[in-house]
């Protein structure tokens, strides 16, 4: 029950802390994705990678990864890259963001699958949607969207993941397909993680603080 729990309180978390900074004119949320980011990518290579080829044959394996790379860019193109924390808020904007909400939601439904009882990648996710779900929600508030359909998108985006943790543990998926599908969504956060950890720089200079809290990421899902 707490794979399907866990996501959700990220999103509702999320939105608090958007709820409670939304009258500040900037919130820095580079410490948070940078440890995100780290967390993510090490719990990846750590609890996913390993499980998929050890199943799947290595070329196979790497085709998919790949698939999911290129699946995330394709995403992007809608999305703007609101998964790893740009979201361009126009307070003039008056029309639904329709493409934003179906890219972010094909993209959680995605990051729901490779989450089992015997893995911790739950925590990878509960930990990469905080800061997503603070921004994308940060840009609704400040939107001039009608608050039915804020209320929605918030909705829906929260049981996404939840909702393909579902369709993964029962649906009666042929192994193969279903390690297929976590290649490519080890190619999504592959792509998330590492834009996350390139874009959270100042300059390509080196930042103690955002370094620390690397190393941490690293450290928590190696002894997770």
């Amino acid at each position: 029950m707490i794979n399907y729990i866990l996501p959700v309180s990220a999103v509702i978390l999320g939105i608090i802390i958007a709820f409670l900074t939304r009258g500040k004119k900037t919130w820095n949320t580079k410490l948070l994705l940078a440890f995100s980011g780290s967390f993510l990518l090490a719990l990846t290579l750590f609890e996913l990678l390993p499980e998929v080829y050890q199943h799947l044959q290595y070329k196979l394996s790497g085709l998919f990864i790949m698939c999911g790379i290129l699946l995330q860019i394709v995403l992007e193109l809608f999305s703007k890259g609101a998964e790893h924390g740009h979201v361009h808020i126009h307070e003039e904007e008056t029309a639904f963001p329709w493409l934003l909400f179906i890219s972010l939601c094909i993209h959680s439904f995605l990051e729901g699958f490779p989450i089992h009882e015997h893995n911790d990648m739950v925590f990878g996710v509960l930990v990469h949607k905080i800061p997503i779900a603070t921004l994308v929600s940060l840009f609704l508030f400040r939107s001039g969207f009608n608050q039915t359909k804020i209320i929605g998108f918030l909705l829906v985006f929260a049981l996404m993941t939840p909702l393909g943790t579902l369709v993964s543990n029962t649906a009666d998926l042929d192994p193969m397909v279903a390690y297929s599908i976590n290649a490519m969504v080890i190619g999504i956060f592959f792509h998330i993680s590492t834009t996350i950890l390139f874009e959270s720089g100042e300059g390509h200079k080196f930042n103690l603080n955002k370094f620390i809290a690397i190393i941490l990421g690293v450290a928590i899902a190696y002894f997770i």
